[in-house]
């Protein structure tokens, strides 16, 4: 159940979480998670992909009702979902209007409370200090002022008549996210929200999130940002009693007290397995003992010997019963990703740009020239032509100026910003008809430890975002490619997914070319030249 969101004091904002439960296709998404948001807590919630993270969001937020457990609200709410709340044939104008519903209903009640007071109607005093007290709990008047200050941090379109339909994916969510930081919310719910900054516009995230009075729950998998911004974590990955853990000492001690949770775990199985086969050792032998006929010595005690047998055999049995009682689970081995072999042919020119040129994309030339193992990361704000740059790479945009020359049988592999419209045919399917047509020798896809056998064998409409990112990725190396682009490779992977692919991409035979403002993923790279646009 929910109550409904009302405007209070600041102070007064509250989201609170209790033993949720949710299933999906029969498959549980949510066991027994409790969380408690109160002003100047931020929350962050990681785990792998298809964990949950965005399910519990839209739990959080009211959108998807659990199967058992609650959830109750105080105060205003922004959500900053995966998913636009408008079409793109609207404009900016009308997208930052449905963001600012809240601040523009509040601004209309106070108003009608001013008329009414000025009319001298009954219980009009009444009714204007509820209204002006619900504006200044948002700071109403200055919500529009605030939207243009994120707008211009975000690097975000402040054309209001613009339509979304001439904007990038990424353009929209820097409007969207730019409403949420100035509306004024009391609390914030952000699914990936640095998806698309640059490193301006993470700054100023991470600044108006720090200075944010209200509560925030955050999905994200910006490990700087997480390190930076939040005082709690909630991990959904698996643990020893099924249930989410909350840590509340920020990103650092939740990553130490997840490592000693981890190996307590780990060493309590084991311990276990040993118990488990001594047990399975003595009853095999006293169940021998009874099947050759085993009697005792005589002498004093004849007849308590020549029970013992069948007495060992129940003691034995009454151990294995305590024993199945408190059954440690077996820890879920966590995916590792396997970066297949990419070989390419030493020292030979896999791919030249010559003084590349795109129109309204990137006007100032740009050459690149890549051979096998070389490394290039390109650098720039949003909107400077990165992403076109690598489409010209990938010969899926045509230059206005200069030329693209490959190798001949080179194979060039671009991961992009977003995936496509999802397939109704299993994740599975989808790759090996990839590979089929690449007409290479391709890795299967549980080898590659990008997604489990359970997501594999289901249809890509039913994977999570970050799910059907890793399967863009496995895409992509299905055809084993000489000449690597990544567009932003970070967006929607999990923290454990980056680290694995950072040190795989350090040491591939292919050639790679690298777009990103992952502040970590930057610091990784440190060592590979920067081509600035």
């Amino acid at each position: 159940m929910f109550t409904d969101p009302t405007p209070h004091a600041r102070a007064r904002a509250h989201l609170n979480a209790t033993d949720l439960h949710l299933a999906r296709g029969g498959r549980p998404v949510l066991t027994g998670v409790d969380l408690t948001v109160s002003p100047g807590v931020r929350l962050g919630v990681v785990g792998e992909n298809g964990r949950g993270k965005t399910t519990l969001l839209q739990v959080l937020a009211g959108t998807l009702v659990p199967d058992a457990g609650t959830v109750h609200r105080s105060g205003t709410l922004g959500v900053a979902d995966q998913e636009m709340p408008i079409a793109a044939d609207r404009t900016v104008g009308d997208l930052i209007d449905v963001e600012l519903a809240q601040v523009r209903a509040v601004l209309r009640a106070f108003d009608e409370a001013t008329l009414a007071l000025a009319a001298e109607r009954p219980e009009a005093g009444r009714a204007y200090t509820d209204a002006l007290a619900a504006a200044e709990a948002i700071d109403a008047w200055n919500a529009d002022r605030r939207v243009d200050v994120s707008l211009a941090a975000l690097s975000a379109v402040t054309d209001r008549a613009r339509p979304l339909a001439t904007l990038s994916v990424g353009e929209r969510y820097r409007i969207r996210l730019a409403c949420l930081l100035g509306a004024g919310h009391d609390l914030l719910l952000l699914d990936e929200p640095t998806n698309h900054l640059d490193a301006g516009g993470l700054d100023h995230l991470t600044g108006r999130l720090r200075e944010h009075p209200g509560g925030v729950v955050l999905v994200s998998h910006d490990r700087a940002l997480l390190s930076d911004v939040t005082t709690a974590i909630l991990d959904l990955d698996p643990t020893s009693d099924g249930r989410a853990r909350l840590y509340g000492s920020g990103y650092d001690g939740f990553r130490e007290a997840q490592r000693a949770e981890r190996e307590r775990w780990e060493t309590a199985y084991r311990d276990q397995r040993l118990e488990r086969q001594r047990l399975a050792q003595d009853l095999s032998a006293a169940q021998n003992r009874l099947s050759t006929g085993w009697r005792p010595d005589k002498g004093t005690g004849k007849h308590t010997r020549a029970t013992r047998a069948p007495a060992l055999v129940r003691a034995v049995h009454r151990r294995q019963e305590a024993m199945e009682a408190h059954v440690i689970d077996v820890p879920e081995p966590p995916l590792r990703f396997q970066m297949p072999p990419l070989d390419a042919p030493a020292g030979a020119t896999l791919l030249r740009a010559d003084d590349v040129v795109a129109h309204g994309r990137f006007e100032s030339p740009c050459s690149v020239h890549l051979r096998g193992g070389d490394r290039l990361v390109v650098t720039g704000p949003n909107g400077s032509g990165k992403s076109s740059l690598l489409a010209v790479l990938a010969g899926t945009l045509a230059p206005d100026a200069g030329a693209v020359q490959r190798r001949r049988g080179a194979r060039v592999g671009l991961l992009a910003q977003e995936s496509p419209p999802p397939s109704r045919r299993r994740a599975f399917e989808v790759y090996e008809a990839v590979a089929a047509r690449a007409g290479t020798e391709a890795i299967g896809l549980a080898r590659l430890g990008l997604l489990p056998a359970d997501a594999a064998h289901r249809p890509v409409t039913e994977l999570s975002i970050g799910q059907r990112r890793r399967l863009d990725l496995a895409l992509l190396l299905a055809a084993r490619p000489q000449v690597i682009l990544l567009d932003e490779p970070t967006n929607h992977l999990s923290m454990t997914l980056v680290e694995e692919l950072a040190d795989a991409l350090a040491t591939t035979g292919a050639a790679v070319v690298l777009a990103t403002h992952d502040r970590r993923l930057l610091r990784d790279t440190v060592g590979w030249p920067r081509l600035q646009l």
